[in-house]
């Protein structure tokens, strides 16, 4: 953060504002992404939807990071001035985040956006989960992790607790069991949080989690195995157009489908598609690989 408020010629604190905006506001944001992680024999896949105001779209960065002190490179899509978003490593650690409405904040706890660039800088799920049950997080978010061996970890967070999503897990609110190697979450807390209130102004959250959960109930049940292609499908479907998991801000809609990410971990690379994903503006390739061993 000293780095970029130098190189922007920014006082150090705006830099830091950026970084801690989600605890600034208590989590009041007002996005509507959608993420599923998915794991199949031999496939680990992470993507997601992310949603906001159009004109943030041109703040948006592909980072791509070479750390002296670790092996393995972070490539991420950010927001100018943010050290941690949604993206993978070259470990083959990806990570994706949903925003959801709940008051409190902790400052004794890792801010959201810092406890996602510390997810790109592990060397597996594990490594990330123990790091979150010791030191917390601080505001509401669900933060979804997965690598290359284990598949998804949801970790669903509030000022005062963690509770975990992880594969196959019924959802206390829809009574709804996910199959095994899926874990997918919008934007309201699946599983109670001790002493916390949860703001829903999202309904459409709910509509679009039993959405996500039927487009992949359907592929199983075609006897699909996940891939980049078909996920992207998912990522473009309309149904409750236009809070749907492909959002178009128009019609009371107050987000937009951003950009789209589809990781495929166990061959760390990742398809951004800027824009909504059945109108994309542009591919990008994140790609940590690139670069490895040289000096």
């Amino acid at each position: 953060m000293e780095g970029i408020a130098a190189g922007a010629k920014q006082d150090v604190n705006s830099i830091i504002a950026l970084n801690v905006r989600t605890e600034i506001a208590y989590g009041l944001f007002d996005d509507g992404c959608t993420a599923l992680a998915w794991q199949s024999t031999g496939n680990s896949y992470l993507a997601q939807n992310w949603d906001w105001s159009t004109p943030q779209k041109a703040n948006l960065l592909a980072l791509r990071i070479k750390r002296s002190n670790k092996n393995h490179v972070i490539t991420m899509i950010t927001e100018a001035g943010i050290i941690g978003k949604i993206g993978l490593n070259s470990a083959g650690v990806g990570v994706c985040l949903n925003a959801i409405k709940a008051h409190g904040i902790s400052y004794t706890r890792m801010p959201v956006h810092l406890a996602l660039r510390v997810a790109l800088e592990c060397d597996d799920r594990d490594e990330f989960q123990a790091i979150v049950a010791k030191e917390g997080v601080a505001a509401a978010s669900h933060i979804l992790v997965a690598d290359a061996l284990s598949g998804g970890l949801g970790m669903e967070t509030s000022a005062k607790d963690i509770r975990y999503i992880v594969q196959g897990m019924k959802d206390e609110v829809s009574g709804r069991t996910p199959l095994d190697g899926i874990v997918t979450h919008t934007n309201h807390y699946l599983v109670p949080h001790r002493d916390i209130a949860e703001v829903l102004d999202l309904p459409d959250s709910i509509m679009r989690f039993q959405r996500v959960g039927e487009l992949v109930e359907m592929a199983k049940a075609e006897g699909k195995e996940p891939e980049i292609g078909m996920i992207e499908g998912i990522l473009k479907d309309e149904q409750g157009w236009p809070a749907s998991i492909n959002r178009e801000e128009t019609n009371g809609c107050q987000s937009e489908t951003l950009f789209s990410v589809v990781m495929d971990l166990k061959r760390r690379k990742a398809i951004v598609k800027l824009g909504r994903p059945s109108h994309p503006e542009e591919d990008l390739e994140l790609d940590p690989m690139v670069g490895i061993g040289d000096a």
